[in-house]
């Protein structure tokens, strides 16, 4: 498989590092420090085409392909991964749920301002008491007539409360019946809607994550996505993707602090000799760009198996877990190389450390993508 770029797809990429350096990395620790959720980047973004990425040109979009949005990621996620975050939410799970399962009009009405990036999605699965376990979701939605009364609440959501628009899932069935959960598309200001406590986090602090509440919240039917009962169908393949965004924005996250990492040992003299000089830090650096490598090949493989229309659940699983896991230790290893400077916010590998670790949460745990693997290849 040749994953190169070609004279496009390596102009998008340089366009992005060039917007991420200009526009991010001088807010960085500004907004890190205040958990400030830059709504105005977004938008800025959206004149870029980065906030619908996969989107038809027809609709508004980008109307690219699955190497472009990971390289997107991965540049906007060296610089901060909060914002990497935020982008992959977006695109991936609002988004491509609409795109992936609205009906025309649909389309036509949602579409074009979230491509602009006018508009911010969020996408409410999670509940307090239900991660994986989503089966088994509290919050209910009964029908009135054409309307449909919904009450609950989501937690971890991210942009649950500047979001514009929300695709939730509902339970509209029996508990445990896989055909008991239906997509409706909730818009800011609904009746009944509003945002709930917001996390206070360790990391992607600049990625706003809150609650969502539901008191009997109406909403008409004409907002369901697909059919009645088609929700948690549709959300596992949601999630296929959203598994190549967590694979690309932690790969993006292991870059930085590889690099950063990378720069420093060359600056840094002890005993008359810069670090790198020093095997026990060159054969970190090495560990470092080989479990990258192996990551970058993974999610790349996921990214192009999914432009060919393939099934990519376990390719999917793979790339989120091994790149997610890899950002973690690449991160921790930047801290060591960097010693007593590398636990200071006066330089970057503190914040990519704290970042790394939602990698291996959210979107499905490590375990979780274990499972996944393991059910695939014993099938």
């Amino acid at each position: 498989m040749d994953f190169s770029f070609n004279d496009n797809q390596t102009l998008i990429a340089q366009t992005v590092k060039d917007f991420a350096e200009r526009h991010i990395r001088p807010h960085v620790m500004e907004w890190d420090e205040v958990q400030h959720f830059p709504v105005d980047l977004f938008h800025q973004m959206g004149e870029l085409g980065l906030m619908g990425i996969l989107v038809p040109v027809e609709y508004g979009g980008a109307g690219l392909g699955y190497l472009e949005y990971i390289s997107t990621l991965v540049e906007i996620s060296k610089v901060d991964g909060s914002i990497g975050l935020s982008v992959a939410a977006h695109n991936s799970l609002c988004t491509n749920h609409i795109l992936q399962f609205a009906n025309e009009e649909q389309k036509q009405k949602w579409l074009p301002k979230l491509a602009s990036g006018e508009w911010i999605g969020a996408w409410g699965l999670t509940e307090p008491n239900t991660g994986s376990d989503a089966g088994n979701m509290k919050t209910v939605a009964v029908k009135d007539g054409e309307y449909w009364i919904i009450n609950g609440a989501k937690n971890f959501i991210t942009h649950g409360k500047s979001g514009n628009l929300t695709v939730l899932m509902a339970r509209t069935g029996d508990p445990g019946d896989s055909h008991a959960m239906t997509a409706f598309v909730i818009p800011q200001g609904t009746p009944g809607f509003t945002a709930g406590k917001k996390e206070n986090k360790l990391g992607m602090r600049a990625s706003e994550t809150t609650e969502l509440v539901f008191a009997d919240c109406r909403i008409h039917e004409s907002n369901i996505l697909g059919k009645v009962g088609d929700g948690f169908v549709q959300a596992l393949k949601i999630l296929d993707g959203g598994r190549i965004s967590i694979a690309a924005l932690s790969l993006g996250i292991a870059e930085g602090a590889y690099e950063a990492a990378l720069a420093y040992s060359k600056e840094r003299h002890q005993f008359g000799a810069p670090i790198s000089s020093f095997q026990g830090i060159a054969f970190k650096l090495a560990d470092m760009a080989t479990e990258i490598e192996a990551s970058r090949l993974l999610i790349y493989k996921a990214g192009d198996m999914k432009n060919k229309g393939q099934s990519v659940t376990k390719e999917s699983a793979m790339a989120k877990y091994y790149a997610s896991e890899t950002a973690v230790k690449v991160a921790n290893d930047a801290l060591q190389i960097f010693g007593g400077y590398g636990y200071t916010k006066d330089f970057p590998a503190e914040k990519y450390y704290r970042d790394a670790k939602l990698c291996t949460i959210g979107e499905g745990t490590s375990e979780i993508q274990k499972v996944v693997i393991a059910r695939a290849i014993l099938k």
